[in-house]
């Protein structure tokens, strides 16, 4: 068994039992080896741990920028709607989805540092990228009246709020969050002094 399996079966451990609760000695057991193998391709679990976790964002960066490319003809609010939707998704079903938001909300204290250097610039990309996306859309979306960067940064803002329910509570207080949310955020970013915007969308639960 070489890096590869190990470093899935250390994405699933880390995503399903946290830092603390994932041992080499149990990620050697799922790949079928014996601990002292891991020290052939990692320095330990630390090293271990940093190493998936650069996987695990970077695999999410990529999912996103494609969830966002495949819906680029859809309009925006539907887009941004869905994304949350598609969220819950990708963290039901995804250990790299599981792992990213687990730790960007709760990093394990011995590598807070370096597991914020991971987590920031990954912030940083979604954010421009964001900002770029809805700068495109001004043009024919409800909402030229605003600046995109500050769009952007209350949309993350949004999905951080409503993604922890998610971690601690789970997807029905998640939807509970959802619902009261995002009627209010595009109801905000729609607004104007002539014309209240309002969302067409009913939240799918």
């Amino acid at each position: 068994m070489g890096m590869e399996e190990i470093r899935k079966a250390a994405l699933f451990q880390f995503a399903a039992n946290g830092y603390e609760g994932a041992s080499l000695s149990s990620i050697a057991a799922e790949v079928g080896i014996r601990k002292p193998s891991i020290y052939a391709h990692f320095q330990g679990k630390e090293d271990l741990f940093l190493q998936v976790a650069r996987y695990a964002f970077q695999e999410q960066n990529l999912r996103i920028f494609q969830y966002f490319t495949e819906r680029k003809e859809q309009s925006l609010e539907h887009t941004l709607h869905d994304f949350l939707f598609w969220m819950e998704q990708e963290y039901e079903s995804n250990n790299s989805a599981k792992f990213m938001l687990r730790f960007s909300f709760f990093p394990p204290v011995s590598l807070y540092n370096e597991v914020l250097n991971i987590v920031n610039p990954f912030l940083d990309k979604m954010e421009r990228k964001l900002t770029r996306r809805l700068r495109n859309a001004r043009d024919r979306e409800p909402f030229a009246h605003m600046k995109p960067a500050d769009m952007a940064l209350a949309y993350m803002t949004l999905v951080d709020g409503i993604i922890v329910e998610l971690l601690y509570s789970g997807s029905t207080n998640y939807h509970r969050r959802l619902n009261a949310a995002w009627p209010i955020f595009w109801r905000g970013i729609t607004l104007t002094s002539s014309h209240e915007g309002s969302s067409s969308l009913n939240c799918k639960i």
